[in-house]
């Protein structure tokens, strides 16, 4: 017979005296009396991040902006005078996007379960009612996805919603055997760009084993499709629009925690970022951290962590790191990711150091990783470290424990430093 190892605890209680019990009562009353920490714990928040852009200079100088004119069609216009911006969220940011292409594009069209009312985080909320365009189609993914693959193949623009990334993959067989060959498969013959499939994704901090993953490498092997996932507001607006005017289709995974935590002053008028291209967020010279979406804020958590750490931690930081010059690159486009912009980072740091939600086992970091041993490995004064989710599924309340944050990205960082 087989005793529970809480069975002798439970029988100590039940023996405690009436008066041990209250005052057993009394101290977990007080323990927990406290007032709770905040969601995000004691350390700055997104809202608070320095990487957004909060007023109008710092928006129409983003890095690799271009401007597009009225039709889209003239040369580009570099000139910032004049231009507006508004306050807007990253869920704003990507509508505006779309609006503008629905405005101009005569053959554009949304359709996806439920964005004729806004789908479930409101990005499509009044397009419809503004354009006349719109579906409430069929919540089975794999059929859509072929009607998906005929609007486009017919000179169309076809943006389509999948509701959470998590339920792509009934759409797998279309887009990785049907969409990204079909240029090739046609010998050049046909055009098989202007199919963007926009699709939340990341964690949320309870959406557990069903809303929470981040499936962006089980595409990595698809050549021919390409995998955008934003920061921010200005980088959701400005790469969506590249996205969707890109000859080649794409998978845009929107973080969903950052619809509406991330705020900017976003540029009203007509631009695209180059994808692609990894963008340097933080310039450094000892090490690089390399990561995309939800976790550029806890890269950025953890570099001020490093450099001026909390009491709790301070004994844990030693002081010659604090100085340590730390480089935080955004990949932005995961596939193909921006292979020259890393390897010069990691010639120049000599250290790399990958963060990513998904789980370790073929990881995009995975990919990351070779390719950089590959091509700096003697350049290389530490191993490449992966800072990922553990090779399980999110589970609901434990999600926190699953998904990489600051504490696990500064272990990382000093464990690297030190080797």
């Amino acid at each position: 017979m087989t005793i529970s190892p809480i069975a002798p605890a439970v029988r100590a209680a039940r023996r405690m005296s009436p008066l041990t019990l209250s005052k057993s009562v009394a101290r977990r009353w007080e323990s927990t009396g406290a007032e709770p920490p905040p969601a995000d714990g004691h350390l700055p928040s997104v809202a608070s991040s320095r990487i957004l852009r909060s007023t109008r200079e710092g928006a129409l100088r983003t890095p690799g902006i271009k401007w597009l004119d009225e039709h889209g069609s003239s040369p580009l216009q570099n000139t910032i005078g004049g231009r507006e911006t508004r306050k807007m969220n990253v869920y704003q940011a990507i509508r505006d996007a779309m609006g503008i292409v629905l405005a101009k594009d005569d053959t554009a069209i949304i359709f996806g379960e439920d964005v004729a009312f806004g789908g479930v985080f409101r990005c499509t909320m009044g397009l419809a009612e503004e354009s006349g365009t719109g579906f409430q189609y069929t919540s089975i993914r794999a059929r859509y996805r072929g009607f998906w693959d005929w609007y486009r193949n017919d000179g169309q623009t076809a943006i389509a919603e999948i509701q959470f990334s998590d339920y792509i993959f009934p759409a797998f067989d279309q887009l990785v055997n049907e969409a990204a060959k079909y240029r090739y498969r046609s010998g050049g013959q046909f055009n098989v760009g202007r199919l963007t499939v926009r699709t939340p994704t990341m964690s949320v901090g309870h959406g557990g084993l069903y809303h929470s993953q981040s499936p962006e490498g089980f595409f990595m092997g698809a050549s021919g499709l390409k995998i955008v996932i934003p920061r921010s507001p200005i980088q959701a607006k400005g790469l969506l629009l590249a996205s969707i005017r890109d000859p080649n289709p794409v998978i845009f995974m929107e973080p969903k925690i950052l619809y509406r935590s991330a705020i900017e002053q976003v540029p009203i008028d007509d631009f695209e970022l180059p994808l692609g291209r990894a963008e340097v967020l933080v310039p450094g010279a000892d090490l690089t951290l390399l990561t995309w979406g939800t976790p550029v804020y806890h890269c950025e958590t953890a570099l001020g962590m490093l450099a001026d750490p909390p009491a709790s931690l301070a004994p844990l930081v030693p002081e010659m790191m604090r100085s340590a010059r730390v480089e935080l690159i955004d990949l932005r486009t995961v596939l193909p990711w921006d292979v020259e912009t890393v390897v010069e980072s990691v010639k120049r740091t000599g250290r790399l150091v990958i963060v990513h939600e998904a789980s370790r086992t073929a990881g995009v970091g995975a990919e990351i990783a070779a390719e950089i041993q590959s091509k700096a490995l003697l350049e290389l004064d530490a191993p490449v470290r992966r800072v990922t989710g553990w090779d399980t599924p999110v589970g609901l309340q434990y999600e926190k424990f699953i998904i990489p944050d600051s504490i696990r990205i500064l272990d990382a960082i000093m464990e690297t430093l030190a080797f």
